[in-house]
């Protein structure tokens, strides 16, 4: 650390306002008045630029160049005012003094926002003027508070540019994958077949949620699988419920089976499905979720799964589930029974293309790793660069 360098409290610098939402009567979607903001879901990148809400009366007020602070859940994001703004009770504004350059300010904040903590048993996380007031800041001179603002600028673009084109090759690398996926199931060969669901299937249906709902749920027991839990390709155990034997017994007619295909039929999520994993059995399924049990001796389980996840089908399904003008989506019993699909009639033809997808599928998962591996490592780079920065290393 130089010893040039001093260390204040923040309130002794800078001049910070809390936020003050209005009444609702003054609120419009307009662009009449003065924009107004709430709180960090409405930040873009550095600069808040995007009203969706304006006030014909200002409580508390911003201005152009004045830094926000998300001040409740989440708490410490900030982001730069661009224009005059009535700010509401989820951001507080931060107005710099003579001895500080707003630049040096906001990129000291932006790397101490993982440090600046809510008050203790709140509802939800949040922190009042006093406390940001009371944030400890560097102040070296303006000309070096300049000169680290220029190099953490410049190294902060480079970084941010890298991890944007490596976010682009995660998403090309899944394109990749569901482009390999479609040549396959949407070019059927003449040894294909071409049938419903239903001949193929011993069983297509739905279950039920225990009586009670969700306060019926317990700790442990027999898995509930609800469509939170079904995702392409991808079984997810987060908010997995569970129900005791007498509940299950009530459910015995969707007791889940080794291999059995879960089908989202209602809902944003609808059309996604993966295979139940052996780890959660016991499992019963609730009403928006379906059960695919295949027959084994014409089809493969994995490659009916593989085939109705690809967007050659699934666009298809979509479609099905948008039928009759209904405000949700969903695919009803009927729907998946009579569904078409084009599969090769041989077994062994159906196995050596669940091999092949599936590693084309392992490749585009190891690819990915090392992508957000390499995001990882770029954020560490410019913590550590900010760390280096603000202990008067550069």
């Amino acid at each position: 650390m130089s010893n040039d360098w001093k260390w204040k409290k923040l309130g002794d610098e800078c001049i910070v306002t809390a936020g003050q939402s209005p009444e609702g009567k003054y609120y419009n979607k307009t662009g009449t008045g003065t924009p107004f903001y709430q709180g960090k879901k409405e930040f873009t990148d550095k600069y808040i630029n995007n009203p969706t809400v304006w006030t014909s009366k200002i409580t508390k007020e911003a201005y152009e160049g004045d830094i926000l602070m998300s001040v409740r859940a989440p708490v410490g994001p900030v982001n730069f005012a661009t224009q005059k703004i009535c700010i509401g009770r989820g951001l507080a504004s931060i107005r710099v003094g003579n001895n500080l350059d707003k630049d040096f300010l906001f990129m000291y904040l932006s790397s101490i926002q993982g440090k600046i903590s809510g008050n203790a048993g709140a509802v939800f996380p949040s922190i009042n003027k006093s406390d940001i007031q009371d944030i400890q800041i560097p102040i070296p001179t303006i000309s070096e508070q300049r000169r680290i603002v220029k190099i953490l600028d410049e190294a902060v673009k480079r970084l941010e540019t890298v991890t944007e084109n490596t976010k682009k090759n995660i998403d090309s690398s899944k394109k990749l994958f569901g482009i390999f996926s479609d040549n396959i199931f949407s070019k059927s060969n003449y040894d294909w077949i071409q049938t419903n669901l239903k001949e193929l299937t011993n069983k297509i249906g739905s279950g039920s949620t225990p009586k009670g709902g969700s306060e019926s749920y317990k700790k442990s027991g027999i898995s509930l699988i609800r469509s939170m839990n079904v995702h392409d390709y991808d079984f997810r155990h987060k908010e997995l419920a569970h129900i005791d034997e007498k509940q299950a017994v009530k459910l015995a007619n969707v007791g889940i089976q080794k291999n059995d295909i879960l089908f989202n039929i209602t809902g944003a999520s609808v059309a996604r499905c993966c295979i139940v994993p052996d780890s959660v059995l016991p499992a019963r399924v609730n009403q928006h979720v379906s059960i695919i049990r295949v027959k084994e001796e014409l089809i493969n389980h994995q490659l009916l799964q593989l085939l109705l996840s690809s967007k050659f089908y699934k666009d298809q399904l979509l479609k099905t589930g948008e039928k009759g003008g209904s405000t949700r989506q969903a695919i009803t019993k009927t729907q998946l029974e009579n569904f078409r699909i084009s599969f090769p009639k041989n077994m062994e033809n159906q196995q050596q293309l669940v091999v092949e997808i599936l590693s084309m599928k392992e490749c585009t998962i190891l690819l990915q790793n090392k992508y957000k591996a390499k995001i990882k490592s770029l954020h560490d780079l410019k913590e550590s660069i900010l760390t280096q920065a603000f202990s008067g290393n550069l």
